[in-house]
């Protein structure tokens, strides 16, 4: 996708997602940063913020070998780049239990519709979502869904899909 229809595609998304009744009931949100290549949905953390939401974002422990959730209360001075060059909270920022959120906003390479999703191969996101609560909900491009991702024992399961055009819940 070239970088306008990959713009063009995640405002669809981030308009889609600011409509569902999910969106507007959670008190807090893990957001994800996104790399390259990824859905945009990064504006609405400044949104949300601003609309009184618990606002969060994964952060890599090199020494546990995975991420923690840690509140962002200021996107201008709670963020920086990490281990994987991907934007995460500062190490001032406090950690939360995953437990805590409403909403988990979860990148990946590709998606089905009964909640399967291929991540990046390290099994960090599944692993941090073992003690999610709230809605686990991927989100990527319509060209991310597939028809069947095959899914192992330790991969969690997302609740939802958001895409461009598409809010399912599974």
């Amino acid at each position: 996708m070239s970088p306008a229809s990959q713009n063009e595609a995640s405002a669809k998304a981030r308009a889609l997602l600011e409509g569902q009744p999910r969106w507007q009931q959670a008190r807090s949100v893990l957001f994800f940063a996104p790399m390259s290549g990824e859905l945009d949905v990064w504006p609405l953390a400044e949104k949300a913020l601003l609309g009184g939401k618990v606002v969060a974002l994964p952060r890599f422990v090199p020494a546990a070998e995975r991420y923690v959730a840690c509140q962002i209360r200021d996107l201008g001075t709670d963020v920086c780049s990490g281990h994987f060059g991907i934007r995460e909270p500062a190490a001032s920022c406090e950690e939360m239990e995953v437990s805590r959120f409403d909403l988990v906003l979860v990148p990946g390479v590709a998606f089905d519709l009964r909640g399967g999703r291929l991540g990046r191969g390290k099994g960090y996101y599944d692993q941090l979502l073992q003690n999610a609560r709230g809605i686990a909900c991927g989100v990527g491009f319509d060209e991310q869904m597939v028809l069947e991702i095959p899914v192992e024992p330790h991969d969690k399961r997302l609740n939802c899909i958001l895409t461009p055009t598409r809010w399912v819940e599974s």
